[in-house]
């Protein structure tokens, strides 16, 4: 089936069988290795890719739903090295062995927008107002991507770094 995808800005028309994931046509039609199969039913992360600027398991959708689509790798987050909040991780050893990373990279950077543009999540004390990250609220938007190594304090710290760079409403909440 055809299918035509842009990813990280350029497009690609691929004859794909309707059975292929995303993260399938990504990683073996694509050859973009960052988003990783770990667990294939989405409950790690590690597939986490942005598709219209909204972060989805890559693992968990269908390539050919994703027709005309505009889809966000990790490889896609920076043109020229590293993005901010990738160097962030690096500064704040937000990361060991790195399996999980890319998924990582990807929902943090959906999540700072999320925040930015007011959008409440489940532990958010109201619904009205510009969104506060905090260390809960924080906890909850990332709860999806699962880091083996334990690498959550560098991770939340390097997403926090940014938030507080980029917004005046950000609080790092101790």
């Amino acid at each position: 089936m055809k299918t035509t995808l842009t990813v990280n800005g350029r497009p690609h028309t691929l004859d794909l069988d309707p059975r292929v994931t995303l993260l399938d046509a990504l990683r073996d039609h694509l050859h973009l290795t960052g988003s990783k199969k770990g667990c294939d039913h989405g409950q790690c992360g590690a597939c986490t890719v942005l598709v219209d600027g909204r972060r989805i398991n890559a693992c968990l959708s269908l390539a050919v739903a994703h027709d005309g689509d505009d889809i966000t790798t990790v490889e896609g987050l920076s043109e020229d090295g590293k993005s901010p909040l990738q160097t962030a991780f690096v500064r704040n050893d937000g990361m060991q062995c790195g399996y999980c990373t890319p998924g990582q990279l990807c929902s943090a950077t959906a999540v700072l927008r999320e925040v930015e543009a007011g959008w409440p999540s489940h532990v958010s004390e109201t619904l009205e107002g510009p969104a506060t990250l905090t260390r809960d609220e924080l906890a909850e938007r990332m709860s999806g991507n699962i880091c083996r190594c334990s690498c959550y304090p560098g991770i939340n710290a390097a997403i926090l770094e940014i938030a507080e760079e980029s917004t005046d409403y950000a609080e790092a909440a101790e």
